[in-house]
């Protein structure tokens, strides 16, 4: 008799100190805000919230990216706009010192400021980014990755952009100046022809760095929506559901105090009344 008692004691102390872990338990999950807390309160929900921190850290690497690659397509743009603007000038002094009515005075005026065009010109094409780095690379352009499957060159290189016919535009613009100096009229001709080429070619880069920066919006826009998802997602495994974990918690404590209230009462009766 007394051993079946002691035995129903200890395990009702072993109910209670169960009770007791698993309301504390539920506090900590109501008080960080996190229903998991090991990996064993839910092992498949822990393996899926452990993929998703992974996918979380990526995003905000691709994120970062991609507002570097806007940052740095948005900066191109104004200066090719910029490059572009003394190219047509350029041209335009050109085409006005073909003219037969122009005197050497003028013709060395129009050079001089052919000149200081070229002299823009190379410093835009060296212009230096956000990164302290080269905008438009001297090699190869940067090659950039900004999600799982887009990878690609937001901003062509120099040679792309200010290059054409194997010369810089500012030296296409630099011969211009020599042969309006010079007087020679086929010369002057050649010059023009080049400058129509480098103006070209960047309307080309211009076009083609607005599609990048067209694609990274694009871009940012579906990472964003996916990073939603994720978090919601996360936070449906992860988090703690507080008006079904309070009530559960309400539960418990009740059960345990009644419980102790209950072991309290049987466990007044003296030895005496367990032997009789």
């Amino acid at each position: 008799m007394i051993n079946a008692t002691g035995n129903r004691m200890t395990r009702e102390i072993a109910r209670q100190s169960r009770l007791t872990q698993d309301i504390a338990q539920t506090e900590i999950q109501v008080s960080t805000g996190q229903r998991i807390q090991r990996a064993s309160d839910d092992p498949v929900a822990s393996a899926r919230v452990a993929a998703l921190r992974t996918a979380q850290a990526n995003d905000s690497a691709w994120k970062a990216n991609i507002e570097l690659g806007r940052t740095l397509t948005a900066q191109a743009d104004g200066i090719l706009k910029s490059a572009s603007d003394l190219l047509g000038r350029a041209r335009e002094l050109a085409l006005a010192a073909s003219s037969e009515t122009m005197t050497p005075a003028d013709r060395t005026s129009i050079s001089v400021e052919l000149n200081a065009l070229a002299g823009e010109l190379d410093a835009l094409a060296a212009s230096q980014s956000s990164l302290g780095e080269p905008l438009f690379a001297n090699g190869s352009a940067r090659i950039m990755r900004f999600d799982g499957n887009s990878l690609f060159t937001p901003i062509p290189s120099q040679a792309a952009l200010f290059e054409s016919g194997g010369r810089s535009a500012a030296q296409h613009i630099r011969d211009a100046a020599t042969a309006i100096d010079a007087g020679s009229a086929p010369t002057i001709s050649m010059s023009l022809t080049a400058l129509d080429g480098a103006i070209d070619q960047m309307a080309t880069s211009q076009a083609q760095i607005g599609i990048n920066a067209a694609r990274l919006d694009r871009i940012s826009e579906a990472r964003a929506d996916r990073s939603i998802s994720i978090a919601a997602e996360r936070s449906a495994l992860e988090d703690t559901d507080l008006t079904t974990a309070i009530a559960r918690l309400n539960a418990q404590t009740i059960t345990l105090e009644a419980a102790q209230a209950a072991f309290a009462r049987i466990n007044r009766r003296t030895l005496f009344d367990i032997l009789g």
